[in-house]
């Protein structure tokens, strides 16, 4: 699994499928007019803010969350991964590995929240900051480990004196 998710073009595909649902969320949020409740973790404020939302807004919120935003974590978690594998350490690894399970309870969460079963909002609360935080932590040691690569891969072209 490793070597899979460290692979050259793996790492291109789940970079190209990352960009890909970062411009679907917002695409659907431009279209169907909404902002997602992904970084809120306030229970009031989320309950008003669906509360606000038109009912067709908050079922196009709910499928996307059960579809695209599903798939994001199993996009963005082996990408980060696999960079820190690549070029840090499995230490690394661990805020991207971690942050999957993490937002897809989030999801979870927000899909029962959104068809209104705010007893949920309370998970919501305690998931959404450790999943903020996580995919933060995972992003800047993915950005970091991509820098390391490439100033090796440049080290290694260099001719030998």
């Amino acid at each position: 699994m490793i070597k899979l998710i460290t692979h050259s073009t793996t790492l291109w595909v789940l970079f190209l499928l990352f960009v890909a649902q970062s411009i679907g969320f917002a695409i659907i949020m431009w279209v169907w007019d909404f902002g997602i409740i992904d970084e809120m973790s306030d229970p009031e404020k989320v309950r008003a803010h669906i509360e606000e939302m038109s009912a067709g807004q908050r079922q196009v919120h709910a499928w996307m969350t059960a579809t695209l935003d599903v798939a994001y974590p199993l996009t963005y978690g082996p990408l980060f991964a696999g960079l820190a594998l690549r070029a840090l350490s499995p230490l690394y690894a661990v805020p991207a590995l971690a942050s999957i399970p993490v937002d897809l309870i989030e999801g979870v969460t927000q899909v029962m929240a959104l068809n209104g079963a705010y007893d949920w909002l309370a998970l919501k609360a305690i998931v959404t900051p450790i999943k903020l935080v996580l995919f933060l932590a995972a992003m800047v040691i993915a950005i970091f480990a991509l820098v390391v690569w490439m100033r090796r891969r440049r080290a290694d072209a260099r001719p030998s004196e």
